[in-house]
């Protein structure tokens, strides 16, 4: 790779063909450490019944992980350079995750957020030094970029201090603070719109999903696994094991059976719509394998909770997971028959709580009979039709 930097001019949001890049990937993976400790921690918590402290604090810790992984994304997707100096700021973002990931267990634990901060910090202030380099490239885009680049610096500023505050209004503090971060990107794109590629965010979106489902069938593999080896329990942990799969099977399944590329595109209420409220459907993906080391326990006689609560640790995610992904990417799409089996089938997930010691079997019930209406009825159409220029280029 040659010394010499290419200007970060804005990516064509029409290129055809465009695909995640080698960096994007490695970043992805880096990423994944930090959900995986998290994901673990919470197995930690529930198992101990510190079931709202536990949930309060993955989702804080997943807040972190998840707005700094969507910022980079979403920049990349317009402000692609690829040259050295490009990937190494990049490659100073990942070294804030694995900061970030460092101080998982003491915020989870004892609310120490300090190295949490200090990595989330780090790659925040890495893409503000992005945002002034292709402020300072672009006349059309400056006045966007240096938006982005003053909102972020202040928020950063703001997140230091809140470890000052006292824990009696630490969660307040933080709630304040992830509002201030997500009106930024409002704030700045109406200076002018940055350039998103469809297509590219929408297969971003799908990688990540991808690597979060592989953690779970990893970190679920694992510690069922280590269960069949240690204790007695083998006929029930294979049960739990195949019920993983189809129950995670079952959730790629969803996730792939409509088209994502036009939720993003011109208008910037949309655009936000659809990457916020991802939130929930990457955080529940990510709490599926905490789900399963918590009924793994169960069945070892681990532990302190009750059937339904152990059986809840995994209904509720993948309840979660399939209701809003209907919300944010089905609904608009699919047929009158899939807008009704889906939302039920999400309903009758969380219902399978309530059926003793069977939870993960009738989730993978339901979300086979769920795949398998939506996988022969979904119409999988865009929201708006494509419109053709010169040269058949789709907008």
């Amino acid at each position: 790779m040659s010394l010499a930097l290419r200007p970060m001019v804005p990516r064509d949001p029409n290129e055809e063909h465009r695909a995640a890049s080698s960096l994007e990937l490695f970043f992805d993976l880096v990423f994944v450490v930090a959900v995986s400790f998290a994901s673990v921690e919470l197995a930690h918590l529930l198992e101990e019944d510190h079931i709202a402290s536990g949930i309060g604090a993955y989702a804080m810790v997943f807040f972190a992980i998840w707005w700094a992984w969507m910022n980079f994304t979403w920049f990349a997707t317009s402000f692609d350079t690829d040259d050295w100096l490009y990937r190494v700021t990049t490659i100073v973002q990942m070294a804030g995750v694995l900061i970030l990931a460092s101080g998982v267990s003491d915020a989870m634990i004892d609310y120490d957020f300090t190295l949490v901060t200090i990595g989330y910090v780090v790659m925040r202030l890495a893409m503000v030094s992005q945002w002034i380099r292709a402020g300072l490239r672009n006349s059309e885009f400056r006045g966007t970029a240096m938006r982005y680049a003053v909102g972020i610096t202040v928020v950063q500023v703001l997140w230091v201090a809140r470890l000052a505050l006292p824990d009696s209004v630490a969660v307040l503090g933080f709630v304040a603070l992830v509002a201030a971060e997500l009106a930024v990107p409002v704030l700045a794109e109406r200076a002018g719109r940055t350039p998103l590629h469809g297509e590219h965010i929408a297969e971003r979106y799908g990688l990540f999903t991808l690597i979060l489902l592989g953690e779970s069938l990893l970190a679920s593999a694992t510690a069922i696994v280590g269960g069949i080896d240690e204790h007695d329990h083998t006929v029930e942990l294979v049960g739990l094991a195949m019920a993983t799969l189809v129950v995670v099977a079952g959730m790629w399944w969803l996730y792939f059976s409509v088209s994502q590329e036009d939720s993003v595109g011109a208008r910037l209420g949309r655009s936000l719509s659809f990457g916020y409220t991802h939130y929930f459907v990457f955080a529940a993906a990510g709490a599926v394998s905490a789900g399963i080391e918590v009924a793994v326990a169960h069945i070892e006689g681990d532990g302190v909770l009750s059937d339904r609560q152990s059986s809840a640790a995994i209904t509720i995610p993948v309840a979660v997971f399939v209701l809003g992904f209907w919300m944010v990417a089905m609904r608009r799409r699919s047929s009158r028959l899939v807008n009704i089996v889906t939302p039920v089938g999400g309903v009758a997930v969380l219902a399978a709580t309530a059926v003793p010691g069977s939870a993960v079997v009738s989730a993978a019930v339901t979300a086979v009979i769920l795949l398998a209406v939506v996988g022969t009825t979904v119409a999988d159409r865009p929201l708006t039709p494509p419109v053709r220029r010169s040269g058949g280029r789709r907008r």
